[in-house]
């Protein structure tokens, strides 16, 4: 099969995948609280190595102590560790954020901007932060957000064979439309965590058990008695 015929085949079942998880995640959204681009941007920062639950946790007393730009500013690196400390690498966050608030009011007028360039500049700002920042906070889509669910049903789903969140995600961008890039990466997340396990996925209940090269693959532990035959890797 020339590789012209197989990108096509590939394209149509990942458009396939999108509007299965479409069906069955339709209320998909990110699951980090907030309630403006700012918020999202520490909530997001603060992800890192974490869940979405345990910043949640964390972020309505963060929140209050810090409304604006300035105080993430003129906070101390003390209080502001022991403020996220349950979200892991807390002096690295604490230092991310504290430097980003100052970047923002020294580059930006205090304001979160609109722009792949301009958010991955900020520190410890990378292009996963900055695709949830544009996609959630503004809708706009210059990339896919790959964290590890992304990367996760991206690979086993068979569209991509790369290892790198930066090289997954041009991958993923040449199979999708461009206004869909924001909802792919809420579909997987949500997927990854209700179904598709890193270390046991749900194939047996999986809406996309037919379509997927890695279902009941021997590499997983068998979730459903005896197995199933593998499935067709395009459609």
């Amino acid at each position: 099969m020339n590789s012209t015929k197989e990108q096509k085949l590939l394209k149509k079942r990942a458009h396939l995948i999108f509007h299965r998880l479409q069906e069955l995640y339709p209320e998909a959204h990110c699951e980090l609280d907030y309630s403006n681009p700012l918020e999202l941007l520490v909530a997001t920062i603060l992800s890192a190595q974490c869940t979405d639950v345990r910043v949640n946790k964390v972020t309505p007393a963060l929140f209050q102590r810090c409304p604006s730009v300035t105080d993430y500013a003129s906070i101390t690196q003390e209080e502001l560790e022991q403020l996220i400390h349950s979200t892991g690498f807390f002096r690295s966050k604490a230092t991310a954020i504290r430097r980003t608030a100052e970047a923002l009011i020294k580059e930006h007028g205090g304001h979160v901007p609109q722009s792949q360039h301009k958010l991955s500049a900020l520190p410890g700002v990378g292009r996963k932060t900055a695709n949830v920042v544009l996609s959630n906070a503004f809708d706009i889509h210059e990339g896919i957000a790959v964290d590890t669910h992304v990367k996760r049903l991206s690979q086993r789903l068979d569209l991509t064979k790369q290892q790198y969140p930066e090289k997954i995600e041009q991958d993923l961008m040449k199979l999708f439309d461009t206004p869909d890039w924001g909802k792919l990466s809420h579909y997987l997340v949500w997927h990854g965590r209700r179904c598709c396990f890193a270390r046991k996925p749900n194939c047996a209940d999986c809406l996309l058990h037919d379509i997927c090269p890695s279902a009941y693959s021997s590499n997983f532990s068998k979730v459903a008695s005896g197995g199933a035959p593998k499935p067709l890797a395009l459609v």
